[in-house]
């Protein structure tokens, strides 16, 4: 408890921008997010006062971390499961506890469980042997999917294999290296959703509306909320669906389950266990955030409401740009805000360089069509210091 505000504290691993945002999130609450961050350099030390250095995989770090909190929580996925589950047995709360986050570090226990409770997912396979993935493609045909069973993340650690022959150039090599695997079905999709549910330990379960994610090169690059041309009953049963899984694996905070929509119905694709990048819209599209809810969750808050304030909300992602931008973000914030003046920015305080996040923008308006336009421009101009529809800041086009 902090003695100076009598309000709980809450310890976020992790320094990052989700970890930047929470604490944006808890000012208005009154408190003080603690963070573990690496480096000092990292979104969250930025602007956080209570910050410890040290790492995640540090045992001794995260027992010195907790010891100054109320509830522990995450930026990321990747603090070793042993370490929380030590954490635990010591009294330390842990939110989400190690044995539901585990769902969201490895793919290969993701998928078992889901199966397990007959939940629509891709057909997959352990792999041990570039044999393994022969068998699976023959069984259920080329191409299809190789991952990393733990560690990837936006589009990193996944492999299409094609043919036979690709197994055999991907296979041996990560094996070699130690790298838990598994194949699934390349399912044939339409687009992709996410749905975006929360989850208290009393038990209370909250929703926001099922949006649409559009990818680029395995990266999100927009959000659309809600998703378009959904009918409502599809959209509830995904909601359905995210808070049944919440549930069952006992999360408590946020949880985004990511979704391919396919003809015969949606199929779970990952899931996250904390604030995700297809709820940044809610920051300002929505009665309560997802960083709130989050906050709220693990101190086991009542839930917010979470309904969008506006027809149509898109996020978009901006984007570390392939060269130097021409001008420096000051520079390019002054030649934004002077075009869109409802746009809103977030930058997260990151060195930019090509296909990283840097910073997201979220339009609200009555069109979608209209705010994901302006969404677009106002990303694409952060991160490249051009109009893509050749629009001048001083003239005009």
């Amino acid at each position: 408890m902090d003695s100076r505000t009598g309000l709980p504290v809450v310890g976020m691993v992790g320094g990052g921008q989700l970890a930047r945002m929470t604490h944006q999130a808890a000012i208005p609450l009154g408190q003080a997010l603690r963070v573990l961050s690496v480096t000092a350099n990292e979104p969250a030390p930025l602007v956080t006062p209570e910050v410890m250095l040290g790492h995640h995989t540090d045992l001794q770090a995260l027992r010195e971390f907790a010891a100054g909190c109320d509830v522990l929580t995450f930026d990321h996925e990747h603090v070793p499961t042993e370490h929380l589950r030590t954490l635990v047995a010591e009294g330390v709360k842990v939110f989400p506890g190690p044995d539901a986050l585990l769902h969201a570090q490895d793919k290969l226990v993701m998928r078992r469980k889901l199966a397990e409770l007959e939940l629509p997912i891709p057909p997959f396979a352990e792999v041990n042997s570039v044999g393994d993935v022969l068998a699976f493609g023959a069984a259920h045909g080329w191409p299809c999917v190789l991952k990393a069973a733990r560690g990837g993340y936006d589009g990193r650690g996944v492999w299409m294999l094609n043919q036979p022959q690709s197994a055999h150039n991907v296979v041996p090599e990560l094996l070699e290296a130690g790298t838990p695997l598994l194949v699934e079905q390349c399912v044939p999709m339409r687009r992709e959703f996410a749905a975006l549910v929360a989850r208290s330990p009393f038990g209370q379960g909250a929703t926001w509306p099922l949006v649409q994610t559009v990818q680029s090169d395995g990266i999100c690059v927009e959000v659309l909320a809600p998703a378009p041309d959904v009918p409502v009953e599809e959209s509830e049963a995904a909601q359905e669906l995210a808070l049944r899984i919440a549930d069952a694996l006992g999360v408590v905070g946020v949880l985004a389950v990511e979704l391919f929509d396919t003809r015969d119905g949606v199929i779970v694709n990952e899931l996250a266990m904390r604030p995700h990048n297809s709820g940044h819209w809610t920051i300002e599209g929505a009665r309560t955030s997802q960083f709130e809810q989050h906050l709220r969750a693990v101190l086991d808050y009542p839930l917010g409401a979470t309904d969008n304030v506006a027809p149509a909300v898109v996020m978009a992602n901006v984007l570390g740009a392939s060269a130097t931008p021409k001008m420096g973000v000051d520079e390019r914030l002054h030649h934004l805000f002077a075009r869109f003046k409802d746009v809103h920015v977030h930058l997260y305080g990151k060195a930019e360089r090509p296909g990283r996040k840097v910073g997201h923008v979220t339009v609200l308006g009555d069109d979608m069509t209209e705010a994901r336009r302006r969404a677009t421009l106002a990303a694409g101009w952060l991160a490249e210091a051009e109009w893509a529809d050749g629009y001048d800041i001083h003239g005009g086009k």
